[in-house]
């Protein structure tokens, strides 16, 4: 009878709590710390580690705090934390902190703020609001344009500091939430092509042309209107040539950027330095890496502020191949947890939340990594869970106890 008891209560237990995302988020959690740990102590800047563990705690009680809050009161104030989350980013603007030519952060009481990092939220409670509404329909130009409204204000406003890889969050978020909720898929390829042939421009014009005529049949395959098809065409071929004038207008930093992706043996000791050091330090771990503390890059400093951009380089290099794929693992695990929320909940508000946080964490993990191992340029896009830096880790930590609170009702009926 005991017995019996016993399996019940467990039952009931796993029913209303997501026990594999909360295990592998604490996981990433630990594997952070670890990381920032080793990164840090033998430089005399432990403060680091300190820190984060700090801010663990407080993404800890902000994850129970929303895993408990009705549903009903984050649709009720999707708008509001929306409206806080941009006034901040104009805060940011006029009094923002500067560092490395970005105005990104915005201290108060001795503590950095990151407002980009909240925005996230606070824009995908929005986005999500006005999907769910009953006549919304992102097959519709009319929808679509509003929703996308929804993201073009915080991107204006973080491209103001600037920061352009937060803004690119942005703009893959309302691709993955317009995915979910059935957007049309012409509408989808005329937003996601014009940024990639602006991407393949910095190879040369001939990789260009291609990339413009392989747009161009792509748009044709969809057979639709003559006139919205040469649209279409029309904005790839301007966004292929209008990347130079683009490119001009950049700042030092974000050029030397580009040029370090394209390129980075060119400035071995300059502009490609990161990106060089991140790809010996993975490759030097090996199958089974160097052991905890014990690796080169790391604790000789090869890699300044390793324990932010490029953390992945730490567990690949102690604790190599093996290391790196355990973090690549649970990153792409916890992603495709936020989509199996998002298919099980039971309303189409918090369907869309979950389908973007996974769309987030996705999108993170991609820049991220290849950034780590020169495959794609540095952004500044942090590792989830993994780099230093306190904004993030609670609002990753937020997103988690939203996809917690979902999974709590996801029986219910979806409307």
């Amino acid at each position: 009878m005991i017995a019996e008891e016993s399996i019940s209560i467990k039952k009931s237990v796993a029913d209303i709590f997501d026990w594999n995302t909360f295990i592998i988020a604490i996981s990433l959690i630990a594997t952070g710390l670890i990381s920032i740990y080793s990164a840090t102590f033998d430089a005399g800047m432990s403060d680091y580690f300190f820190k984060q563990l700090m801010f663990a705690g407080i993404g800890l009680v902000s994850m129970v705090g929303l895993m408990f809050l009705p549903e009903r009161w984050l649709g009720l104030g999707a708008y509001a934390i929306y409206g806080i989350t941009l006034l901040m980013l104009l805060a940011v603007i006029v009094a923002g902190h500067e560092v490395y030519g970005s105005k990104s952060w915005l201290v108060i009481g001795g503590i950095s703020i990151q407002p980009s990092e909240l925005a996230k939220v606070g824009t995908l409670l929005a986005l999500a609001r006005y999907i769910s509404r009953p006549n919304v329909d992102l097959r519709t130009l009319r929808d679509l344009g509003i929703a996308a409204l929804h993201i073009a204000v915080p991107v204006a406003l973080i491209m103001q500091e600037p920061d352009f890889g937060s803004a690119t969050v942005f703009l893959i978020m309302l691709l993955g939430v317009a995915l979910w909720c059935g957007a049309d898929l012409m509408l989808l390829y005329a937003l996601m092509t014009p940024p990639i042939i602006a991407l393949v421009s910095f190879f040369g014009q001939t990789p260009m042309i291609i990339a413009i005529v392989i747009a161009a049949l792509g748009a044709l395959a969809f057979r639709r209107g003559v006139i919205i098809t040469i649209v279409v065409i029309l904005v790839n071929i301007a966004a292929g040539f209008s990347t130079n004038a683009v490119y001009n207008v950049m700042k030092p930093h974000q050029k030397s950027r580009i040029e370090a992706f394209l390129d980075p043996n060119k400035d071995p000791k300059g502009r490609g330095y990161h990106v060089i050091q991140s790809k010996i330090a993975v490759g030097s771990g090996g199958l089974f890496g160097k052991g905890f503390l014990q690796g080169t890059q790391t604790q000789l400093r090869y890699i300044p502020k390793q324990w932010t951009d490029f953390i992945f380089c730490v567990p690949t290099e102690e604790f190599g191949f093996f290391g790196g794929v355990m973090v690549l693992g649970l990153l792409l695990g916890l992603s495709w947890r936020s989509i199996r929320v998002a298919e099980m909940v039971r309303t189409k508000f918090a369907s869309t939340i979950a389908a973007g946080i996974g769309t987030i964490w996705a999108y993170h993990t991609l820049i991220n990594i290849g950034m780590a191992i020169g495959v794609m340029p540095v952004m500044g896009i942090p590792l989830a869970f993994l780099s230093a830096g306190g904004s993030s880790l609670v609002v990753n930590m937020a997103m988690v106890g939203l996809l917690l609170n979902f999974y709590r009702h996801r029986r219910e009926r979806f409307e």
